[in-house]
């Protein structure tokens, strides 16, 4: 079989690299915050992830190393070119952001170089390039003398060390730097734009970016804007941190001229919307005030207005953070237009984003909580209504309870008007129930949930409805209900209780709300998000999701799901390069003020459309289907391990078996969420892989215990009582906690097994190691 990847790293391609100038000083092993791993129903963390060699350049001990190159390492008996295409499409232009790409079998290698788009032949390990070589093609195709003023920040080390970044984090930060630095060696505005998925740290990367430009001496003064005001405080945080008292928050009453780092909201400068005026910015910072401006979410606001901040600052070094994708499908609707304008606007003023990091990414890597989407399919949905429909049925007027007639629904009527101008407590009762009863199939209604309505009225109407069913259930299970269960959260009221959905655990679990929590709040326990109103804009759509993605490790949540009743998550995944729309923005996402008409009698009725997880696809978030996630997951395992019995052999040995999880879709996550989706928690990893690639009739870990004392009865009886006890305790420890129970280093110290014989009793038959690993084989064997 050849050594392991991890083998073939420490024997093969470590000596080979340092003989070639690289030390542990140019080396970093990246890590990624690993896979979940469901074990009786309770989350726990695995092994980190890690991109094999991350290769830094390090000009001088006092100095940030600056990442240029990383090594994809395979096993030795792979080809050299066997992890390139993994690399290049993968490791280096979507995550580490490098310019040189190399794949190792330990004995070759081969080279992309992103400069000249060139893949090299296999060479030997000798000849791979040292850091001298690598950092002279590195300056030239960057344009820039690392040695060069211009580049300091990027040379300057992180106050308190690396150890609080991510791997992304750190290639978003060095990716500005390169830019900025870039543009001033040419001589053009520098400008460098951002984007990275809700949850994933953009205030980190905001703080530290100022504070690195600062300790090289080039920071004057710094504005940081953003859209509302508790980002405005959750921002001030994070930058006293690490500036102190040189940090303040800007208000109306107090514009703050004496701090460095002056944090504001757009609202607080006076441009809101199309009716600022910027009056507040005008008075009292004049005309390039601040040398370096950094913008948290451009298309939250009216862009020709909030754009004065910049345009005030032309000599400012300016860097705009966003969530949302920058190429946007769309449809002709007024929300996709003003969509596409906002795009537009930021691709020509910023240029293309130096560094994505999407949802998808956050995802895998396990930084982001991964996501199950339950799309619902409301029958009224797809046959409309009619105005004969509606007459027939006697609308009333929501606010006086009066008859309306035909002429009053003309002015009010469109054929998906749901919820809008049209009220329908049929519909709201159906899509209510059907929720309520998913959160009671997924052990409990009490579950922090956002639902997005239509409109105000709409979000009324939910919440007391998800309280009624809520009070029902309660009588049924002779439980007492929870002071408040739903409550409406919209500007209209309600917001007083976000503290209470975001800290109390057991009260105000679900908040139905328009558009206030779409963006600016922070609720890491949220585990649903519920669309029931119609969503045309990506750029809303991925701030309503962003809501979901924070884990929370206190709660023990590492998952969210969407309930789709709209069909929202077709907003998932597409790519658009949008046209200029010059002629206006077309709207925003709230209809327009109607008077609203109550029409009941309809049978409304909703049905599955399918169950759906959030993956990565060709550099894509996109829902597929359970069965064609597990379809993609089956393929990679068959395309790495061929049969059961050569995956048997590797699944025993712990370095084979992470390489395994490691090579397969979302970095071995895709095994674990299978086994929770498909209730296989009494199940092992193993079973879970073996029933999807080869076929093989899955038993839970008991089943398997039980049938290893009638299949292998004859081989324990060969060995004294002693062995033949600790090695039955071994396997009642398999039986509750699977492979992974069986290789803790603590194993033998344990009461059950020191109590059978321990070490000393497998000892009396030979090596435990071997032993124990032939325990395994039995347990595994067909």
């Amino acid at each position: 079989m050849g050594l392991t990847e991890s083998d073939t790293r420490a024997k093969l391609i470590d000596p080979a690299i340092h003989a070639r100038g690289w030390n542990e000083e140019h080396i970093r092993r990246e890590e990624t915050a690993g896979a979940v791993e469901i074990i009786d129903g309770r989350p726990r963390k695995k092994a980190r992830g890690r991109v094999d060699y991350v290769l830094r350049l390090e000009a001088s001990p006092d100095r940030q190393p600056i990442a240029i190159a990383i090594i994809e390492a395979k096993a030795e008996n792979l080809a050299p070119n066997h992890g390139l295409e993994q690399a290049k499409s993968y490791t280096a232009c979507k995550r580490m952001d490098v310019q040189f790409v190399f794949s190792s079998n330990g004995h070759q290698f081969v080279e992309f170089d992103r400069f000249t788009g060139k893949t090299t032949q296999p060479q030997p390990t000798a000849h791979f390039p040292t850091p001298n070589d690598l950092q002279t093609r590195y300056e030239q195709g960057m344009g820039f003398d690392l040695n060069d003023p211009l580049a300091k920040p990027l040379s300057t080390k992180y106050v308190g060390g690396e150890a609080t970044r991510r791997y992304y984090q750190d290639a978003a930060i060095r990716s500005v730097f390169e830019k900025i630095a870039q543009c001033q060696k040419r001589g053009t505005e520098k400008r460098a734009l951002l984007s990275l998925a809700t949850g994933a740290g953009k205030t980190f990367i905001a703080v530290h970016l100022l504070k690195r430009i600062a300790d090289s001496g080039q920071l004057k003064r710094a504005l940081f804007v953003c859209d509302r005001d508790e980002l405005r405080t959750q921002g001030l945080a994070a930058f006293q941190n690490l500036f102190g008292n040189d940090a303040a928050a800007v208000s109306t009453n107090n514009p703050q001229k004496n701090a460095r780092i002056l944090v504001a909201t757009y609202q607080t400068l006076g441009i809101e919307g199309e009716d600022g005026d910027a009056s507040f910015l005008i008075k009292n910072y004049p005309k390039n005030y601040f040398s370096h401006i950094v913008i948290d979410e451009c298309h939250r606001s009216a862009w020709g207005k909030w754009s004065v901040v910049l345009t005030r600052n032309p000599e400012a070094v300016q860097i705009e953070l966003t969530a949302t994708p920058r190429k946007i499908e769309t449809t002709e609707t007024p929300e996709a237009r003003n969509d596409q304008q906002i795009t537009s606007d930021n691709l020509d003023y910023f240029g293309d984003p130096v560094y994505e990091y999407d949802i998808s990414q956050g995802i895998e890597d396990g930084y982001l909580a991964a996501c199950e989407i339950h799309k619902g399919r409301v029958n009224l949905d797809q046959t409309g209504l009619t105005i004969d429909q509606v007459m027939a049925r006697n609308p009333r007027h929501a606010i006086t309870g009066a008859l309306i007639t035909r002429e009053e629904v003309k002015e009010t009527y469109e054929k998906n008007a749901f919820e809008n101008g049209i009220l329908l407590p049929d519909r709201v009762a159906a899509m209510c129930q059907d929720l309520f009863q998913y959160f009671i199939d997924n052990g409990t209604p009490e579950q922090k949930t956002i639902i997005f309505c239509a409109r105000d009225r709409h979000a009324d109407d939910v919440a007391a409805t998800m309280n009624n069913l809520y009070v029902d259930w309660c009588k049924k299970q002779d439980k007492q209900p929870v002071g408040t269960f739903a409550f409406k959260c919209t500007a209209a009221g309600g917001k007083d209780c976000l503290a209470e959905l975001r800290g109390a655990s057991r009260s105000h679990f679900i908040a139905t709300t328009v558009d206030l929590l779409t963006t600016g709040v922070d609720v890491p326990c949220l585990q649903n998000i519920v669309f029931f109103k119609y969503v045309r804009s990506p750029i809303s759509f991925y701030q309503m999701i962003g809501r979901g993605t924070r884990l929370d490790p206190p709660t023990g949540k590492l998952m969210f799901r969407i309930y789709d009743y709209t069909n929202a998550t077709a907003l998932f995944g597409r790519t658009f390069i949008t046209k200029k729309q010059r002629e206006g923005t077309g709207g925003g996402t709230e209809p327009p003020e109607t008077p609203q008409i109550i029409v009941e009698g309809f049978d409304v009725r909703v049905s599955p459309a399918g169950r759906f997880i959030l993956t990565n696809v060709d550099g894509r978030a996109v829902p597929v289907t359970i069965e064609e996630y597990k379809e993609r997951l089956a393929e990679r395992l068959v395309e790495e391990i061929k049969t059961i019995n050569e995956f048997r052999e590797c699944w025993i040995s712990p370095k084979w078996r992470r390489e395994i999880l490691g090579r397969l879709p979302d970095a071995g996550r895709s095994p674990i969420l299978i086994q929770r989706l498909e209730e296989m928690n009494d199940f092992d990893l193993f079973d879970v892989l073996g029933e999807l690639g080869y076929g093989l009739l899955p038993k839970t870990r008991i089943q398997r215990t039980e049938a290893f004392y009638y299949k292998h009865q004859p081989w324990l009886s060969n060995f004294p009582l002693q062995t033949c006890n600790t090695l039955t305790a071994l396997v009642n420890v398999f039986s509750n906690s699977g492979t992974d129970g069986l290789e803790s280093p603590a194993i033998f110290h344990t009461p059950e097994i020191a109590k059978a014989g321990g070490l000393k009793a497998l000892r009396i038959i030979g090596k435990p190691s071997e032993i124990l690993n032939e325990t395994k084989l039995r347990i595994f064997a067909a």
